[in-house]
């Protein structure tokens, strides 16, 4: 039995205000998680106070993006159940989402995990969450801590954009356990 994958944004960027970034944040995330069969999850997103259930934000980001087939794709996600909102996590992530993974270009040598141990780790039944920090400073030193793994998909350092970053850890997740599915080990 395969684990979940969740791709979780962490809100580093505006803690008040919902702003262009968040939406277009959720809007690019969401075609990801379609294709690969992941679920996303927020953490301290600013949404709108009016706005209490999930399918109300997938319109209400629709409504105002080009981005994801105009947002079709969160409406997709939201209505299959594969999008939750949290609050900022204190002292751990939610335990359901699975074992939180920070998704960094500095990452804890004691911590280091690599992609191929992540495909193996959900192929085996373990869920994990990818934590991806919304904002220029990346992820904060105290979610970093709470996190049981670090990945650096890059391999050697290299920081990318929030978005680039979720495409590429996607992408290669979903890859090798393709491969290891096949009994593949190239």
């Amino acid at each position: 039995m395969r684990g979940r994958v969740t791709l979780g944004l962490y809100n580093t960027y505006d803690r008040t205000k919902f702003r262009e970034a968040h939406r277009r944040a959720l809007a690019r995330a969401a075609p990801l998680c379609l294709s690969y069969d992941y679920n996303l999850a927020t953490f301290g997103f600013p949404f709108p106070p009016d706005i209490r259930k999930t399918w109300e934000l997938a319109e209400y980001v629709a409504d105002s993006t080009t981005i994801g087939e105009g947002g079709e794709y969160f409406r997709v996600l939201s209505a299959k159940g594969r999008f939750q909102a949290f609050p900022f996590p204190r002292g751990g992530f939610p335990p359901q989402l699975g074992v939180a993974v920070a998704t960094t270009c500095r990452p804890d040598p004691g911590r280091a995990v690599g992609v191929l141990e992540l495909a193996s780790l959900v192929l085996s039944g373990k869920s994990v969450l990818l934590v991806f920090g919304l904002g220029r400073r990346g992820l904060p030193d105290d979610v970093r801590e709470i996190a049981g793994y670090h990945l650096d998909v890059s391999s050697g350092g290299h920081s990318f954009e929030t978005c680039a970053a979720m495409g590429a850890v996607a992408a290669s997740l979903w890859h090798i356990m393709r491969m290891l599915d096949c009994g593949h080990k190239g």
